[in-house]
């Protein structure tokens, strides 16, 4: 029990230290990031990652339940899911006479569920190993190939700065050596703090220009008639529907009930010459491209099927999902409570090509 209190002091003190020079940081470059937003949701550099460790060694070493080390880590995002690390990690624990110790030199993939404030991940790797046993006056050692996977999370404190904790076992291969066993698994905690060597890259903040000036009013000498002109055409109309209105959050089951996709159905319904009519799902940049596609699939395909149910023929209708794509707005916010509220515009469903006289009231 004294090891865990030791390992959890030291990372209880390295994490406070940290985040006091990462909040006075921050505070400084405040006045310079205002004008700037991130293009990714994450910082692409490479970044080093410094350990404490809590090992439960295989019992077929004879040494008890648990010892502490050390590790470092160099890692590097490789796209907006996938981390690489590599790293050495060393742990050691003595009890019955024995002296325990393991160094390992290994390599692990790390895929992230999200790159919000909260990033957990899964992971596997492989690498080698040294194994080495001091006690009663002799002294035995190996090298052997080993596996590991786990899971872990990391904590984004800022731009450079996060926490990383993992759970991992490791298996390693100890054939044809002079230990009681062939194999061994041993289980290690290990609790990090990161620091990327550079910021996430940024783009200047777009600013609207103000409007231009109305032109000044032309006193006319006398009145011009003007020839009655035809009415013109109608023109193409695009609808866009807010996916707060129409799903909960994640989801794609219709929320009841839905006045404005009833009119939809009424304005279709009494203009049966409209056809090719388009209803294209989005979803914000939470979650992988792969699910946000099918989450966008389903909310269109929920949207026909209402319409359908009104009496609106199927072969009228057609459905896309763009996922993520064309976002309506950007937003920076580190909790995810705040991301989700932000990125609300851009949970929608468009329904567009609906070429009509008939307009579909606004504020419905």
């Amino acid at each position: 029990m004294n090891h865990i209190n030791k390992i959890s002091l030291a990372a209880l003190i390295l994490c406070s230290v940290s985040s006091v020079s990462v909040y006075a940081q921050s505070g400084d470059n405040a006045s310079t990031s205002d004008n700037l937003i991130p293009t990714m949701d994450y910082n692409p550099n490479w970044y080093v990652t410094p350990s404490l460790n809590m090992m439960v060694p295989d019992s077929g070493f004879g040494v008890g339940n648990h010892g502490e080390g050390a590790g470092l880590m160099i890692g590097k995002p490789v796209s907006e899911d996938f981390d690489i690390q590599i790293g050495t990690r060393y742990g050691r624990q003595r009890a019955n006479d024995l002296k325990y110790q393991q160094n390992m030199l290994g390599v692990d993939g790390l895929y992230f569920f999200t790159r919000g404030t909260i990033r957990p991940f899964i992971f596997v790797g492989g690498g080698y190993q040294e194994d080495r046993l001091n006690g009663n006056g002799a002294e035995v050692s190996a090298y052997a190939p080993y596996v590991n996977a786990g899971l872990g999370v990391q904590l984004a404190i800022s731009d450079r700065w996060s926490l990383q904790a993992d759970f991992r076992r490791e298996h390693g291969y100890l054939r044809d050596n002079e230990f009681n066993n062939s194999h061994n698994s041993n289980n290690y905690l290990q609790v990090g703090i990161s620091y990327a060597f550079g910021d996430t890259p940024t783009r200047p903040r777009v600013v609207a220009a103000p409007p231009a000036p109305a032109p000044a009013p032309v006193m006319m000498a006398a009145p011009i008639v003007v020839a009655p002109v035809a009415p013109p055409p109608p023109r193409f109309e695009k609808i866009v529907l807010s996916s707060t209105e129409l799903f909960s959050f994640d989801n794609s089951t219709l929320q009841m009930p839905q006045q404005k996709l009833d009119d939809i159905a009424v304005a279709l319904n009494n203009n049966p010459q409209v056809n090719h009519v388009v209803i294209t799902g989005y979803t914000d940049r939470i979650g992988s491209d792969k699910y946000n596609q099918k989450l966008s699939e389903r909310r269109a395909g929920a949207v026909k099927d209402y319409l359908v149910s009104k009496n609106v023929a199927a072969d009228r209708l057609q459905t896309q999902g763009k996922g993520k794509a064309d976002p309506l707005v950007m937003c920076t916010e580190k909790s995810l409570k705040k991301l989700i509220v932000c990125l609300e515009p851009n949970r929608r469903v468009e329904v567009e090509q609906i070429n009509i006289e008939q307009r579909i009231p606004a504020g419905k």
